[in-house]
């Protein structure tokens, strides 16, 4: 654990009220969603369960908190207001572990668990449960003696997964350990079934990570099956340039229904790439590049590179650009690269060290010229620029591949003999 790393004890966290960034309320926390693990690993903390001023319960994601203070827990900002429907891989903490009866692994001593503590992992967004806070001896409303003690996580038998039998549950729990290109893989070798259970289980997040790494069949199939509303989810989720193609493949009635339920800024982003030709610059970018204003440091610049979300493609530059600093922003002013950002002193602005040399991309160039631009100039991301000089996007150079690789190269085995290896994360 990160030294310093908040413990947080799950009783502390019920009904406390969640901030966005202004300082509002968007309602209180009435429970935390864990996921069970195989392989000796922690439960992990995926979100909580918030209810709203309607009454409704919906869900947020931890990725989305960026912060769990005393008496309070602060968001992005961005919450899906859609009611909280709990997955077969989810256990809520308060509802179901608390009160729960299990054992200590050294003594087999039965205890009830009072409490659950998680903590943050360094360097990332993900929590963890770390600790229990147990009494020996049965409780009940009438027996409340009994000796009480905090173990570690790994102390207590009777809430990690078996390593063995079927159920998306454990499946999904292995997938955990895997990269989003190899659940994919795995998720296309399965029958039409099962890939479908599986990709029940998914969340949100990781269902949208996987989407993007498989063939187009697949991930219509997959789409058609969920919910329209968890559907939608999903495709908010994804990159929009990989959602803007997914739903290019869907009759246009599905996939107007699907962009009628996203979120109207995510929807927005959509739209607007699929009005370019699919093997042009518009019709590869994505719409999130990082994007910062003239006035803003070096320091700014890096954190926002430190985002754990970021492909590396797009972790590779910064955008400098007028306001409005979402695409398609003001005036773009030009880039600045990673390896810049390293050898400045962090008070430097960014509108001194930016490279303006290289002309940026106009929406309509041809994925050949695009290939040779990136290649020219030994780019992994290149800008795309409108006639007034807005920023509308980035190309990567990992959606160029897609584009220029045969389409049956994710069935390439990366693991088998003489084949490509390379660690996991």
């Amino acid at each position: 654990m990160a030294a310093g790393a908040p413990r947080v004890f799950v009783s502390h966290l019920s009904g406390v009220p969640v901030f966005d960034p202004n300082g509002d309320q968007v309602g209180r926390v009435r429970d935390l969603v864990a996921m069970l693990r195989v392989g000796g690993r922690p439960p992990r903390i995926l979100g909580l369960v918030v209810e709203v001023v309607s009454r409704r319960r919906i869900f947020l994601p931890m990725t989305r908190v960026t912060g769990v203070e005393s008496g309070q827990v602060i968001t992005t900002g961005v919450v899906n207001m859609r009611r909280f429907e709990q997955r077969p891989t989810e256990r809520l903490v308060l509802g179901e572990f608390l009160d729960r009866r299990v054992r200590l692994v050294e003594s087999e001593t039965e205890v009830t668990v009072l409490d659950v503590a998680i903590q943050q992992l360094p360097a990332r967004r993900d929590w963890e449960i770390v600790k229990y806070f147990v009494r020996k001896g049965r409780g009940g409303a009438l027996r409340r003696k009994g000796e009480t003690l905090t173990v570690e996580w790994s102390a207590v038998s009777g809430f990690s997964l078996e390593e063995h039998g079927q159920g998306a549950e454990n499946l999904v729990a292995t997938f955990e350990r895997l990269r989003p290109a190899d659940v994919a893989n795995a998720l296309h070798h399965l029958s039409p079934k099962r890939r479908v259970e599986v990709a029940a289980a998914l969340d949100d997040d990781r269902l949208a990570d996987v989407l993007e790494e498989l063939p187009e069949d697949d991930q219509v199939e997959i789409l058609g099956k969920l919910k329209e509303e968890r559907a939608a989810d999903v495709l908010e989720a994804m990159d929009p340039d990989d959602a803007a193609d997914l739903l290019s493949e869907l009759p246009e009635e599905d996939k107007e229904r699907l962009l009628t339920l996203m979120r109207p800024d995510d929807a927005a982003d959509v739209r607007r790439l699929m009005s370019y030709e699919e093997r042009t610059a518009g019709g590869l970018m994505t719409t999130e590049p990082i994007v910062l204003r003239p006035d803003a440091t070096v320091a700014d610049a890096l954190a926002r590179v430190r985002q754990s979300d970021l492909s590396p493609a797009l972790a590779a530059q910064v955008y400098v650009c007028r306001s409005p600093d979402e695409t398609p922003t003001g005036k773009y002013l030009g880039t600045v690269h990673f390896q810049r950002l390293l050898r400045d002193p962090p008070f430097t602005l960014v509108s001194s060290i930016v490279d303006s040399d290289l002309v940026p991309l106009p929406p309509d160039t041809p994925l050949p010229t695009v290939t040779s631009y990136l290649a020219a100039y030994n780019l992994v991301s290149a800008p795309v620029v409108d006639e007034s000089g807005s920023l509308l996007g980035a190309v990567t150079v990992d959606d160029v591949l897609d584009h220029l690789l045969p389409e049956d190269w994710r069935e390439t085995d990366f693991h088998g003999e003489g084949g490509i290896r390379h660690g996991r994360s």
